[in-house]
C-alpha cells in the first residue's frame, strides 16, 4: 500500500521555484523537503511550462480571470445610477444648508 502524500499549492509552487532559482542542488532539496526526485522535477516542469498564464490573467484552468461581460455592464448601471442619486443627494443637501 503506497501513501500518496498531498502537497499545497503554496508549498509546490515554493519548492519549485526553489529548485528555479538553483541555490541548492535538487539533492540539497529532495533532503530538505523529503520530496521525492521525480515529484520535484515534475513540479519544476509545470512551474516553467505554465508560468507565463500568470502574466496572461488565465487562472489555472487557462480561462481568463475576471467577471463576464454581463456582469461588468450591470455593475457599470449600478455605479451610474449610484452617481446620479449621489449628486441629487449633494444638492439637495447644499440647498438645505443655505
Amino acid at each position: 500500500m503506497s501513501k500518496h502524500k498531498n502537497y499545497s499549492h503554496e508549498f509546490k509552487f515554493k519548492v519549485a521555484l526553489e529548485m528555479v532559482r538553483g541555490d541548492l542542488t535538487l539533492a540539497e532539496i529532495v533532503s530538505k523537503y523529503q520530496v521525492p526526485r521525480s515529484v520535484l522535477s515534475r513540479w519544476k516542469k509545470q512551474l516553467l511550462d505554465n508560468g507565463a498564464s500568470v502574466f496572461r490573467g488565465e487562472n489555472s484552468t487557462g480561462k481568463q480571470a475576471g467577471a463576464p461581460a454581463s456582469e461588468i455592464e450591470k455593475l457599470h448601471a449600478t455605479i451610474g445610477r449610484l452617481k446620479v442619486e449621489n449628486d441629487f443627494l449633494q444638492a439637495v443637501s447644499s440647498k438645505l444648508k443655505l
